[in-house]
C-alpha cells in the first residue's frame, strides 16, 4: 500500500482493526491497548510493568501478531550479556574468515522480556537500538530493519532479582503503561476461554497486509495539525514536572518532543485531523511519568508519579483550540 493511500480516517479504521483483534488473544482495558497502540503508531517503544502472569508478554506477542511483523524475543537473564542481544562475530573454519552472527535484536518487534532481570550493562545494548536504530558491534554498525519497535516488559522493582532500568533507558521509551489485574468479569472470561480451547496459550491474527503498510501507517500523524497555543501548553507541562519540588530530574527535550508525537499518535487513533487538549490531558500520563527522577525525600514517602503529572495538569490554564477549518 503507497503511503499516500492513507489518510487520517483511513489510518484510525486501521488502528481499531488491530486493537479489535488483539482484544480476541487479551484480556486488557481498551485504554491500555491504545496506550500500547499510541506508542508504535508514533514509532516509538513501549515499555510494560506489572506482576508475572498479567499477561505483558501476550499482548506484546499479539501486537506482532496482527502488525505481520518479524517477532523475536529476548529473554532477559542476570547471565545475559550484551552480544547476546547484539550479535557477534564468530570464525568460520571453511572460509577462514570472521562472519557476523545476527543478534535478536534483529527483528520488527523485538520482545524484551523481563528487561529489568538483566544487570545495566546489558540492558544498555538496546540503548543504541532504540535511539538510532542500528547497532554497531566491534567497530561496524549495522542497520535494523524498518519498522523496528522495542515492547519491553518488566517485573515491578520491588520484586526480587530485579535491577533499576537506567534513565536514559527508561526515557527512550515512548510509553510506559500497566495492564493490572482482571476484574471479576474479565477474569472468568479468561477461564471460559482456556475452557473453549485446546491450546494453553490465545493468538491474534495478522491484520496489516506488510511492513510497508505499517510504516505507512507511522507517517499519518505528521499530517495532523497542532495549533501554536497547544504547541506552547505542551512546553508549560514539560517545563512545569522541572519545577515540582517532588521531582529531581523532570521532563527532558526528548521528553517534551515524545509528547508532541503521541499526541498526534492520539488524534489519528481518535480520527481527529487535529490535537486537543483532551488529547494531551488524556496520554500525559503514559508519556511523561516514568520520566521524572524523584528527589530522596519524595522516593521515601512513596510518591506517586502519575499524580505529579496529574497535578501539573490541573495547574496550568487549558488553551482553547478551535477545530480547523478546511
Amino acid at each position: 500500500m503507497e503511503v499516500s493511500e492513507f489518510d487520517v480516517q483511513t489510518a484510525s479504521q486501521r488502528c481499531e482493526e488491530v486493537i479489535e483483534e488483539i482484544q480476541k488473544a487479551v484480556i486488557a482495558d481498551r485504554e491500555f491497548l491504545e496506550q500500547v497502540m499510541l506508542g508504535i503508531l508514533a514509532g516509538g517503544h513501549v515499555l510494560l510493568e506489572d506482576v508475572p502472569g498479567t499477561g505483558k508478554t501476550l499482548t506484546a506477542n499479539s501486537f506482532a501478531n496482527a502488525f505481520g511483523l518479524d517477532f523475536t524475543r529476548i529473554q532477559f537473564t542476570p547471565d545475559l550479556l550484551p552480544n547476546d542481544v547484539s550479535g557477534t562475530n564468530i570464525f568460520n573454519d571453511q572460509t577462514q574468515e570472521f562472519e557476523f552472527q545476527r543478534g535478536p535484536i534483529f527483528g520488527n518487534i523485538v520482545l524484551a522480556d523481563e528487561i529489568n532481570r538483566a544487570p545495566p550493562k546489558t540492558q544498555a545494548a538496546l540503548l543504541e537500538a532504540m535511539q538510532e536504530k542500528q547497532v554497531t558491534v566491534e567497530g561496524e554498525t549495522r542497520q535494523l530493519p524498518e519498522p523496528f519497535f522495542v515492547i519491553a516488559t518488566q517485573n515491578p522493582v520491588e520484586q526480587e532479582g530485579t535491577f533499576p532500568l537506567p534513565e536514559a533507558q527508561v526515557d527512550r521509551f515512548f510509553v510506559k503503561s500497566s495492564l493490572g489485574y482482571p476484574d471479576e468479569g474479565g477474569e472468568v472470561e479468561i477461564l471460559n476461554r482456556r475452557l473453549g480451547r485446546m491450546e494453553s496459550t490465545p493468538q491474534a491474527n495478522q491484520v496489516m497486509d506488510d511492513p510497508e503498510e505499517v510504516l505507512a501507517l507511522q507517517e499519518v500523524p505528521e499530517q495532523v495539525r497542532v495549533e501554536q497555543d497547544l504547541v506552547m501548553y505542551l512546553s508549560e507541562i514539560c517545563r512545569m514536572t522541572r519545577e515540582d519540588h517532588r521531582v529531581r530530574v523532570g521532563v527532558s527535550p526528548r521528553g517534551t518532543q515524545r509528547l508532541l508525537e503521541c499526541a498526534r499518535a492520539q488524534a489519528v487513533i481518535r480520527g481527529r485531523e487535529y490535537v486537543t487538549p483532551g488529547d494531551v490531558k488524556e496520554i500525559a500520563g503514559p508519556v511523561l511519568a516514568h520520566r521524572l527522577v524523584l528527589t530522596a525525600e519524595a522516593q521515601v514517602n512513596d510518591v506517586d508519579k502519575q499524580r505529579i503529572v496529574q497535578d501539573v495538569l490541573d495547574e496550568i490554564p487549558v488553551p482553547t483550540v478551535d477545530a480547523p477549518t478546511a
